[in-house]
């Protein structure tokens, strides 16, 4: 064999490789994102586990978001605070929106949330300042997924238990962490009956409180299947409620009072609830008020 000929078969093995290399990059890559997609597996089961995920991982800050719309007004709760979820206790502060002229501010209110409980601080409509208010969530029509003003972070988790339908949407990102969208529909009364023992109840009063059991989300689950970020819809009929005059109920006073007008009564309300969850791990101490600092009284309507 000449030189000619050696140099040849070696430019042609080179080029050979070359194009295999590309080829199997190219396959490689491709390769790659088949499997990203694939272990996205069903999404339905996926979101199943969400709330499992939430407790293996503990604790976590989280900020909160609630929009209503009704008689031509629409107005935002907002809140924000930590979350335990092996013991699903919380903490938030909750702000109000002005009143409509915007010519008073509302003191935050605190809220613990705990298993069938809900805590309210600075509460108002004639509650002493040092006193809490106590609610069963139970016997709320909703099961405090609405009238605390905010939703229950693990609650929040706990409904996707009832997912009936749901898609994977694709990657995306929220706030910085990279995620996966899932877009779906539950049935709360399906959730009451996978929830933990302590939300079984709340679920089940809001499955039969609200307009329709359905409850359209769309849920960013990070790479270890913890959810970064959920919005739900819900629907309720104006009107309707489990309110027995000893718990205000913050969600619903925002439209009565604080920031909007009533609407007509029995007419369908919009709610669109969204969690935020971050900062996995952070120190939570949640305290429970003991039994003398809960007011006993009647709240006065605002």
């Amino acid at each position: 064999m000449t030189e000619r000929q050696r140099r040849q078969r070696g430019a042609a093995v080179l080029s050979g490789i070359v194009a295999g290399v590309c080829v199997c990059a190219a396959g490689c890559d491709w390769t790659e994102r088949v499997a990203e997609d694939g272990r996205a597996g069903d999404p339905v089961e996926i979101l199943h586990r969400a709330a499992d995920a939430l407790v293996a991982a503990g604790t976590s800050k989280t900020r909160t978001s609630m929009e209503m719309a009704t008689g031509g007004t629409r107005v935002t709760i907002r809140g924000q605070g930590v979350y335990d979820y092996r013991r699903q206790l919380g903490e938030l502060k909750v702000v109000l929106p002005q009143d409509p002229a915007g010519a008073s501010e509302h003191r935050p209110i605190t809220e613990l949330l705990a298993p069938g409980a809900l805590f309210m601080k600075n509460r108002g409509a004639g509650v002493p300042a040092d006193k809490w208010v106590r609610v069963e969530t139970s016997t709320l029509s909703d099961g405090n997924l609405v009238t605390g003003g905010a939703t229950d972070p693990f609650a929040a988790a706990e409904v996707l238990r009832g997912t009936r339908t749901a898609t994977y949407v694709g990657r995306t990102e929220v706030a910085g962490t990279a995620v996966r969208h899932y877009r779906g529909t539950a049935d709360l009364t399906v959730a009451a009956r996978e929830a933990s023992a302590a939300g079984r109840d709340s679920l089940r009063a809001a499955a039969k409180g609200f307009a329709t059991a359905r409850v359209p989300f769309d849920v960013y689950l990070d790479d270890e299947g913890r959810i970064r970020k959920v919005r739900h819809r819900f629907s309720f009929v104006n009107g309707r409620g489990a309110d027995d005059g000893r718990a205000g109920q913050t969600g619903r006073d925002a439209r009565h009072g604080h920031g909007g007008s009533g609407g007509r009564r029995n007419e369908v309300v919009e709610v669109a609830s969204t969690t935020l969850l971050y900062d996995f791990g952070a120190p939570v101490d949640v305290r429970l008020p003991a039994a003398g600092d809960i007011y006993a009284g009647r709240i006065a309507e605002d």
